[in-house]
């Protein structure tokens, strides 16, 4: 197969799907890893393709990507930020973790913590922290969003009005350059919106995947948020925003062994 025969079939696969794997493709069309991550960054240079951490994202995705590949999409920079919130995290506090794969990362980074109660909508939240003795854990209810374990609706948001959090960690879809965070899901906006408004400091996760896509419904701006914690340097204007809104931000260090 040629050269650009192979990468015009890779953004087939790309926009078909949202998200690409150096394993996949490369079984895919029985080449060596070295030959698809070369044809990555090709495309990646082309600015059509955005590479992360074990393949690519589709540069400018205006559709959700499916849990399970979120799940597997940049995780080492996600791991990298978990550690990164985690050691912001005192122990004896209310924490609120929010619906996400990043989140997720971040309540298996406590297992050093102590006196933590919990507080989730997500349900693969509690699952992780089921076997931490020294955490309590409470389940907002709501209806249940099979496709990826989050609690939502009505029931959810007024679990949340109980409560006035300590910190809370929460995610977005999508990034704006201007520093609004977007999502998908217009229930989800309103549940962390609420959020936001129950705590008294505020982490954001985003790794740099999420600048290059966009979402349709607002949540909020970085300007009403404490934190921001990212896997690479923010875009020059946006960090110069945060800085002026005394957002702090902190930047994790991700692996680069396998782009």
């Amino acid at each position: 197969m040629s050269h650009s025969f192979r990468q015009a079939q890779i953004m087939d696969i790309a926009r078909r799907e949202g998200m690409l794997t150096v394993d996949g493709l490369a079984t895919h069309f029985d080449v060596t890893h070295q030959t698809i991550r070369r044809d990555l960054s090709e495309l990646a240079q082309e600015g059509v393709l955005e590479r992360v951490h074990g393949g690519a994202i589709l540069r400018g995705s205006t559709s959700n990507i499916g849990y399970e590949k979120r799940q597997t999409l940049n995780a080492d920079g996600k791991e990298a930020m978990a550690r990164g919130c985690a050691a912001h995290i005192p122990d004896q506090i209310t924490l609120f973790l929010d619906i996400g794969t990043s989140t997720e990362a971040v309540a298996r980074s406590l297992g050093a913590h102590t006196g933590l109660i919990v507080v989730t909508n997500n349900l693969n939240v509690a699952n992780i922290l089921a076997g931490h003795e020294s955490c309590d854990v409470i389940v907002t209810g709501g209806q249940l969003r099979r496709s990826d374990g989050g609690l939502t609706g009505t029931l959810a948001r007024e679990a949340i009005g109980r409560f006035k959090f300590d910190i809370a960690v929460t995610s977005c879809s999508a990034l704006d350059a201007d520093g609004d965070m977007m999502d998908f899901d217009t229930q989800e906006i309103g549940l962390r919106q609420a959020i936001l408004q129950q705590t008294r400091q505020r982490i954001v996760l985003a790794d740099h995947t999420k600048l290059t896509r966009t979402a349709p419904a607002r949540i909020g701006s970085l300007s009403e948020v404490e934190m921001i914690i990212t896997d690479r340097p923010l875009p020059p204007e946006l960090a110069k925003a945060c800085a002026s809104w005394k957002t702090d931000v902190h930047v994790a260090p991700e692996d680069q062994s396998s782009r």
